[in-house]
């Protein structure tokens, strides 16, 4: 199935409109655009290509980067706060973000490595290993788009002491875009044509084509992670597997013990450009376990100073929060979605030595019909309420949590009766409780990491797609297994090796071509999680549809936000009306935080990064 968005006029359109005119100047329209719940990444997204496209001196006015927030590190000495222990229940597999298998390793690394830009909570872009970050008002990024200047702070220097340079961009554009090293943002660095040092920190950069999302490859922890082209030996061919597990960065920590799936140790960089920060001498990075058990240890027994995602039921994390004196529990908002996946390949037969192999169909999730069933008996104000305390959050969308792009034109409905008509016109007879055609059962595997949440969940849609006759095997796999790529592990959600499975992913940037791409099948299928790309292509979902390719390709070249906007929100109409996926719920992601910490250096209202963006100025509260 396919949709289609009307263009038509809205407040926001016509802001664009005046803008565009003259008749407002680039702050009153980011101003403006903040009171119609736009946010301030997207409204400065949308000023810069405006600008482009119209240089004219009404619509070229400037604004100052947002610093991240430092309160109360002037006059501190660095390493005086001693040991900051963290505590997440997954645990990273890797520490290198081209070859992460998920947040957890992307998240355990960002305390080493570091992009070259950054968002701010309104999703601006700031400079962070670079003096500006591009923009058309400062002249660093041409009027069409096609090309950025990069230059480099001028005394950054590696960990191991060696200058950053204009080189180790460039070399880091020919690692992740060299198909052997099956780089997770390869799609992401290859809308890059070329890389050129003009000088020892200066960077050009020129892009395939002019798009709005130009600043991609360079932003956030996921994507945007600067490599060092000495420790490679400047090779793009070297995969340096001693780099994953001990990478070199230019973040304020280094690794000083390593164990995958368990823990990561890591000690001060004595090379990190501000003098005074780190705060902590040492950080534990401890993983595994529950998220229950996480927050009682930061909350109740104060063994650990924060818990990651504590993904609980309502009335669990209220009775955490009201039992310790060690801590607090956090909840903020995001565009994160938990959602349900459709395997498209067949888990069941082995081809070439895989299961889920791209070219051999499911025998029956193939079926829109089957899909089209499966999403009306999922019940998600039932799972809402009673699971994530918030009726509210429940879910059309796989893009959800902001008023920019969520889609008007779909909706989901709780219908067990239209379920089961569906499934009778289809020619799926019912013989007992299992739906059988042609000798073959509508009879599923549902996997998901080990959670409370997960599993009632897992229970209210096994007993909904008992009632259509569809019968349901749950798995739970531990996290440290479930989102781990390590070799000879095929219990992961990269393999995919059950007809469906649940977790929960969102958008890392304003206009999110990186979780688009989860979609896109690449060419050649090259971005399908299969054997022959060691797991590493981020369709887990081997799904296949060359109109959806063709609107991720449109959205890459996209030359205005309001074009890319209009494609986000077709790509997702295309997949909720094609049934690839149930969205259940826009996600409250919850923190257990030691009372000592300062909270107003964590970003904690920055859903753009990751959770360790800032810990170069973490530190504690005066007491």
């Amino acid at each position: 199935m396919t949709s289609s968005r009307t263009q038509s006029s809205t407040p926001f359109r016509d802001l664009v409109t005046h803008f565009q005119s003259g008749s407002i100047d680039r702050r009153s329209f980011i101003k403006a655009s903040a009171a119609l719940g736009v946010s301030g990444g997207i409204a400065a997204t949308v000023a810069t290509s405006v600008v482009a496209q119209d240089s004219t001196p009404a619509a070229s006015g400037g604004a100052d980067p947002a610093a991240r927030p430092s309160v109360g590190t002037e006059g501190q000495t660095r390493g005086e706060g001693g040991e900051l222990r963290l505590i997440s229940w997954q645990a990273a597999t890797v520490l290198a973000a081209h070859s992460a298998s998920g947040s957890k390793d992307t998240y355990a690394g960002s305390l080493i490595m570091e992009p070259v830009l950054t968002y701010d909570p309104d999703g601006q872009i700031v400079p962070l290993l670079v003096e500006q970050a591009p923009s058309v008002d400062n002249g660093l990024l041409s009027e069409d788009l096609t090309s950025a200047t990069f230059t480099f702070l001028p005394d950054l220097v590696w960990s191991d002491g060696e200058p950053v340079t204009a080189n180790d961009l460039a070399f880091t554009w020919r690692w992740v875009t060299n198909v052997d090293n099956n780089s997770v943002n390869f799609a992401l660095w290859d809308a890059i044509e070329n890389i050129e040092a003009q000088d020892e920190k200066t960077a050009v950069v020129t892009f395939k084509q002019g798009q709005v999302t130009w600043a991609t490859p360079f932003v956030g922890n996921a994507v945007g992670i600067l490599y060092p082209a000495h420790v490679f030996g400047d090779d793009p061919a070297n995969t340096n597997d001693e780099f994953l597990s001990n990478p070199i960065g230019t973040g304020p920590y280094v690794v000083d013990e390593f164990r995958p799936n368990e823990l990561v140790v890591y000690a001060v960089n004595e090379n990190y450009r501000e003098p005074n920060k780190p705060y902590f001498d040492s950080v534990l990075f401890t993983g595994g376990g529950d998220a229950i058990s996480s927050a009682r240890a930061v909350v109740q027994t104060g063994e650990y100073d924060y818990a990651w995602n504590i993904q609980a039921e309502p009335a669990v994390i209220d009775e955490i929060r009201n039992s310790g004196e060690d801590g607090d529990i956090v909840g903020i908002q995001t565009s994160t979605v938990e959602a349900i996946y459709f395997n498209f390949s067949d888990p069941d037969t082995e081809v070439d030595g895989q299961f889920s192999e791209v070219n051999t169909p499911h025998p029956f999730l193939t079926d829109p019909a089957v899909r089209e069933a499966m999403n009306l008996a999922v019940d998600r104000t039932l799972i809402a309420e009673q699971f994530y305390g918030a009726a509210d959050s429940a879910t059309a969308n796989i893009l959800s949590g902001s008023d920019v792009f969520e889609s008007p034109n779909t909706s989901w409905e709780f219908n067990l009766e239209e379920a089961n008509r569906i499934l009778d016109e289809a020619g799926w007879e019912r013989d007992g409780d299992v739906r059988a055609m042609d000798g073959v059962e509508l009879s599923i595997s549902y996997a998901t990491s080990v959670n409370p949440v997960r599993q009632n969940t897992q229970a209210v849609v096994q007993n909904s797609f008992n009632d259509i006759g569809i019968q349901v095997a749950l798995e739970q796999v531990d996290s440290s297994v479930f989102f781990s790529t390590t070799a000879g592990n095929d219990q992961n959600f990269a393999h995919f090796y059950w007809d469906i499975d649940m977790w929960s992913s969102g958008p890392g940037a304003p206009i999110p071509p990186n979780y688009m791409s989860k979609w896109y099948s690449g060419e050649d299928n090259s971005n399908i999680a299969q054997e022959s790309n060691g797991w590493t292509g981020v369709n887990y979902q081997r799904y296949i549809n060359p109109e959806y390719d063709e609107l991720y390709n449109q959205l890459l070249a996209a030359s205005s936000p309001e074009a890319a906007i209009d494609l986000l929100i077709s790509m997702n109409d295309l997949l909720i009306l094609d049934r690839v996926v149930i969205p259940l719920v826009a996600r409250t992601f919850f923190y257990a935080i030691a009372n000592r910490l300062n909270q107003e250096n964590m970003q904690l209202d920055n859903d753009w990064v990751g959770p360790f963006d800032n810990v170069a100025n973490w530190n504690v509260v005066d007491e």
